[in-house]
């Protein structure tokens, strides 16, 4: 039978940091998983070389959901999002090796395709309503069928979701976070027109999604939802702050707007109130980020029963790994809605070769066996780990507010 030989933990930076396990066997097959976390690579990495690896040597890489049960259960101090993308990056591999070894694609290891490709939807914005327009047709030009809808709003110099540059990247690199402002009463004033304008201009064949990203109470959520009713959004994401559970039940009974939330959750756990009292439509949580696939798909089975859909985050800030393990459980997985696709710079597509792409608006998980992705190990010499967070927020009054 064949063992796991040797773990290493690999920190490199070609264009942002990521954090990449591989996991090599006896026989000489390689797994390869994802442990990136934005603003906390170190933490994860340190996690698993100074917590992890050792654990693995010598074990049987195919006995995944015993090994998923002795990293969760056999520590005291679990969940989080440091443990949890560490075990999330084993179980990748270890799906990786799996696949290796038979000659299949994940996506068949888990019962074979339920669709023939992942609708995907990609983000727009613009500090006015027309840079917005623009860059929805941009997108609608590519063949994405669904477009995240974000705009500036008046008096803010910075606001999530918006840059001046052409691409959107968060996390700033500085020794601190850079500090944003915010404004609950100017965004509620002005967003909503600009949803507004935004389906008038593309018609009703659009799915339009906007995030508010954890920034309202739970009746300012309620009031957002309502007033975009008449814009018919796919969704309206991370409304209030999703540790408050129950929250969601004062949004829920006052807008019939589907709601989304989940990307920062970490376990089944973390939602099993939201969905088990239908308080959301779809739970976002991320595979590095919630454990991997080994627990994702049973979150994801769990919203099945409640007629609760899958559409997990996709930010440029997993690795193309964590995104590969995506579409192959999204792939296999019934109840799937729909997947973030924020896309990466070339620089990243080329430090980890991939089978998975898109076409015509929808992802495709190739045939590759295993998750079908690699890593450029050259890279960690040549692109080191360099600082960079996540911004924070504070409000006008500088009291500090979700980011």
């Amino acid at each position: 039978m064949d063992r796991i030989e040797r773990v290493d933990v690999l920190v490199a930076s070609p264009g942002r940091n990521f954090v990449t396990l591989k996991v090599t066997t006896a026989d000489g097959l390689v797994g390869w998983g994802d442990a990136t976390v934005n603003g906390r690579e170190l933490a994860v990495a340190s996690y698993l070389r100074d917590h992890v690896a050792e654990l693995l040597l010598g074990r049987d890489p195919g006995r995944i959901e015993d090994l998923w049960q002795y990293l969760y259960r056999g520590v005291y101090w679990r969940r989080g999002p440091i443990t949890m993308a560490a075990i999330g990056a084993v179980d990748m591999a270890l799906w990786d090796i799996l696949g290796k070894r038979t000659g299949q694609p994940v996506y068949q290891l888990l019962g074979g395709r339920v669709r023939e490709g992942l609708l995907a939807y990609r983000h727009a914005f613009g500090w006015e309503t027309s840079e917005l327009l623009d860059a929805v047709d941009r997108q609608l030009a590519d063949g994405y069928r669904a477009v995240r809808v974000q705009t500036g709003v008046p008096g803010l110099r910075t606001v999530y979701g918006v840059s001046r540059e052409a691409r959107y990247e968060p996390a700033g690199r500085a020794a601190v976070p850079l500090e944003e402002e915010w404004d609950s009463a100017a965004y509620l004033a002005s967003v909503p027109a600009a949803i507004g304008a935004v389906r008038e201009h593309v018609g009703s064949g659009v799915r339009l999604l906007h995030d508010a990203h954890h920034r309202l109470t739970p009746i300012q959520a309620a009031r957002l939802g309502k007033a975009v009713e008449p814009y018919d959004l796919f969704w309206l994401e991370d409304v209030t702050p999703a540790e408050d559970q129950e929250a969601f039940r004062l949004v829920r009974e006052h807008t019939t707007t589907p709601l989304a939330v989940g990307e920062v959750f970490n376990t089944v756990w973390d939602a099993q109130h939201l969905i088990s009292h239908r308080y959301i439509d779809y739970i976002r949580a991320a595979v590095v980020h919630a454990g991997g696939i080994s627990h994702v798909r049973k979150l994801f089975a769990f919203a099945d029963v409640y007629g609760v859909k899958a559409a997990p985050h996709g930010p440029s800030d997993i690795s193309p790994i964590a995104f590969a393990a995506s579409v192959h459980l999204c792939t296999a997985t019934h109840n799937f809605g729909i997947h973030e696709y924020m896309g990466y710079p070339q620089q990243v597509h080329e430090a980890f070769p991939h089978a998975w792409h898109v076409a015509d608006g929808y992802l495709q998980p190739g045939d590759e066996p295993g998750l079908g992705v690699s890593f450029d190990e050259s890279l960690v010499e040549g692109h080191p780990y360099q600082p960079a967070y996540l911004p924070v927020a504070r409000s006008l009054d500088g009291t500090l507010v979700d980011w």
